[in-house]
């Protein structure tokens, strides 16, 4: 008999507990659609404009350190072959175009568009 009372008992506690759960779970529920809209909406971007945009800047900072590199190394070739001291305008220049390059990009990048 008492066992009969027991189940009767937990079966009741388990009903009101799953009565419990769907209560607050639909509280939840309109307490996110009601923040969602209350939100400004901002549009969603266009995602192929935005991901073309940044290959544009990719590729301008990446061909700005290059070019960097380049002239550097190409200005030190003439120096090297003027004065005749190769390798050292080569290493010399090729470094400071290395470092005009990553300020250069350094510069772009945090300048405010």
């Amino acid at each position: 008999m008492s066992d009969g009372a027991r189940d009767n008992g937990e079966s009741e506690n388990a009903h009101t507990d799953e009565t419990a759960l769907s209560a607050r779970l639909q509280r939840l529920g309109e307490r996110l659609a009601r923040d969602q809209a209350s939100r400004p909406s901002d549009g969603p971007p266009d995602s192929r404009a935005t991901s073309a945009s940044g290959y544009a800047k990719g590729l301008r900072l990446s061909s700005e350190l290059v070019a960097g590199v380049v002239v550097g190394a190409g200005l030190g070739l003439l120096v090297d072959r003027w004065l005749g001291i190769s390798p050292w305008g080569l290493i010399v220049l090729g470094m400071l175009g290395f470092a005009g390059g990553v300020l250069t990009v350094v510069r772009s990048v945090s300048a405010k568009d």
